[in-house]
């Protein structure tokens, strides 16, 4: 561990600890990493429109957030099996030079094809950079604040709903978006350039093995698969890439059980380990938590609110997963575990909630209808803060020192999976509830009142996996 690290008063119980003067270094660098992440990810959401209207390519407007969602897979999962010779602070520094390239390409794109192979490179150095957030927690912070700083992150993402669109709306008239990569590329050369003068000297504690190249394929080409599931029309196209995908991720499952040179940490993918539940729970949370990317329409079409108001509404998901993970943060021993409970359930229920008091007709936006489906959006984030941090915090404690950064990367990777399947997942139970067909408003009642029934259930898998970590731990 880092002399940073032990220099700072480890009692304490307060977030803003982080910011302390000897910690303030690595936390810029840190959470910096993360905000670029975040805010890109929804000024791109924002501005891909104005994209496609500036220099066309409408055919492939949906790669570019699916080869940026695949290549940030990869960029975390580099965090784990990158040579030997490559610290945590090297990769960092390349990881905000790659990012600031992608930005660039983006920048001068003369067409689509362009834009996306600097999403592509922007994707990378991205999630990477996200990944780093976690590897680096043990190295700049002592152990009572790991979970501190993942509350921090949450806090980024939460903002980040705002500040991102928000931007993006200001850059997204006429041939303006260029300016919104633009912006981004100083960002990630002064990250680079300070990166060594502020991030500790990180011991490379891994043990050699080969890298798992088959698991990274199969893992990719299920996330590329189901992304793309996503975008289809096609009921029948749409599950059968989502089949095609779940096979590809049990085969790398099955890999990681018979193979030496893993993906994941030791225990990973047997469910008798404490360190499976985690990542399980993690799954589950971020699988029922992306059903969220209907609100929008439902809200919209059901209650009659302006796009802009619905945008922000969804945002209350967001806010309360950042309020809720500032409350929990202080939690340690009992109550933290039963934080992740709590949390598992609370998100359960409000997205249970949503299949009622969302999947109404309120055209004229009546707050005695409207108010409970925004306090149901606002608890389904608040149940995912309660407990995040603190499922950061049991990964990190759970696996010796040679697969931290195996464990820090699957972080991310938990996440990135649980979004993907749930969010392909989410569109097959919303078109075949009559979101396309019969559409319209009787349409989106009958979409928006089995989605959310139906995307509550995973998080009945996630409640139990949490339960099971609490007995282990009693």
């Amino acid at each position: 561990m880092s002399e940073t690290a032990l220099e700072s008063p480890a009692s304490s119980n307060s977030v803003f600890q982080l910011f302390s003067p000897s910690l303030l270094p690595g936390t810029l660098m840190l959470a910096g990493g993360v905000t670029l992440y975040a805010v890109e990810s929804y000024i791109t959401a924002t501005i891909a429109p104005s994209i496609v209207r500036d220099i066309g390519g409408l055919a492939l407007f949906s790669w570019v957030t699916t080869l940026y969602i695949a290549a940030a897979l990869l960029g975390s999962i580099f965090i784990a099996t990158r040579p030997k010779a490559f610290s945590l602070r090297n990769v960092y520094v390349m990881a905000a030079v790659v990012f600031a390239i992608g930005s660039l390409l983006c920048t001068i794109a003369p067409s689509m094809p362009v834009v996306l192979l600097g999403r592509t490179v922007q994707g990378f150095g991205t999630g990477a950079l996200a990944a780093l957030g976690y590897a680096f927690i043990r190295f700049v912070y002592p152990e009572p604040l790991w979970s501190k700083a993942s509350t921090l992150y949450a806090a980024i993402w939460g903002i980040s709903t705002v500040i991102g669109p928000t931007l993006g709306g200001f850059f997204a008239h006429d041939g303006a978006w260029r300016y919104a990569f633009a912006v981004l590329v100083p960002f990630g050369v002064l990250m680079a350039v300070l990166a060594p003068r502020l991030l500790p000297e990180a011991e490379d504690d891994r043990e050699e093995t080969e890298t798992p190249v088959l698991q990274i394929s199969l893992l990719l080409s299920a996330v590329l698969l189901v992304s793309i599931a996503g975008t289809l029309e096609a009921m029948s196209a749409k599950i059968t890439l989502i089949a095609v995908s779940v096979a590809a991720v049990g085969a790398m499952l099955v890999l990681e059980r018979r193979r030496t040179n893993r993906l994941l940490p030791a225990g990973a993918v047997t469910f008798c380990q404490p360190i499976a539940r985690v990542y399980l729970t993690m799954l589950g949370l971020t699988f029922v938590l992306v059903s969220d990317i209907f609100i929008p329409y439902f809200l919209q079409v059901l209650h009659g609110v302006t796009p802009l108001v619905s945008g922000y509404l969804v945002a209350l998901v967001a806010l309360g997963w950042t309020i809720a993970a500032f409350l929990s943060g202080s939690f340690s021993g009992r109550k933290a575990d039963a934080a992740i409970i709590a949390g598992c359930a609370t998100e359960a229920v409000a997205t249970a909630a949503l299949a009622i008091f969302l999947a109404r007709e309120n055209r004229e936006a009546h707050l005695a209808v409207l108010g409970p489906a925004a306090v149901a959006m606002f608890m389904m984030g608040f149940g995912v803060g309660l407990g995040w941090a603190h499922l950061v915090a049991k990964v990190l404690k759970l696996v010796i020192d040679s697969e931290q950064d195996k464990a820090s990367a699957a972080i991310p990777t938990m996440s990135s999976l649980g979004s993907a399947f749930g969010a392909a997942f989410a569109g097959v139970i919303a078109n075949g509830a009559g979101l396309v067909e019969p559409g319209g408003v009787a349409g989106a009642l009958s979409a928006a009142g089995w989605l959310y029934l139906i995307m509550a259930l995973p998080g009945l898998i996630a409640i139990g996996a949490a339960l099971s970590l609490n007995r282990a731990s009693a």
